[in-house]
């Protein structure tokens, strides 16, 4: 399984901790206490990391260590994330959509006890001919 480290730096500010990657621009977070800045750290590398790989994006080399001059007074940390498990989770979770149908269709429907994400999931895996 593949597993990925990042070293994020924590940043105390005023009542919490901002959080970024130095080697991933555009990842942060930002958390009120330690903890939950580094449970957000780990969850906004998780999503910045599937949405490179979603877009074909390569991704940068982490690096080994940060200069420590650049970032005094601040923590740095790794975060090591894995991304074929948050890639998965991703593209399996449940979403909502909706659909039209007669009124008529949706009364028996419902007579009959029809779970209409179940069958619809079905139906869509039937016509596109998939093998799940």
């Amino acid at each position: 399984m593949r597993k990925i480290t990042y070293l994020a730096v924590l940043e105390p500010d005023d009542g919490g901790y901002g959080v970024f990657f130095p080697d991933l621009p555009g990842c942060a977070s930002y958390g009120k206490d330690l903890e939950e800045a580094q449970a957000n750290a780990k969850e906004a590398l998780e999503l910045h990391v599937y949405g490179l790989e979603k877009d074909l994006e390569k991704l940068p080399e982490p690096s080994k260590n940060l200069d420590s001059e650049l970032y005094s007074g601040n923590y740095v940390a790794p975060v090591t994330v894995f991304p074929d498990m948050v890639k998965n989770e991703m593209d399996n979770r449940r979403v909502k959509t909706n659909v039209t149908i007669p009124a008529w269709l949706k009364d028996l429907a419902e007579e009959a006890g029809v779970n209409y994400s179940k069958l619809l999931e079905s139906s869509l895996i039937d016509y596109l001919s998939l093998n799940k």
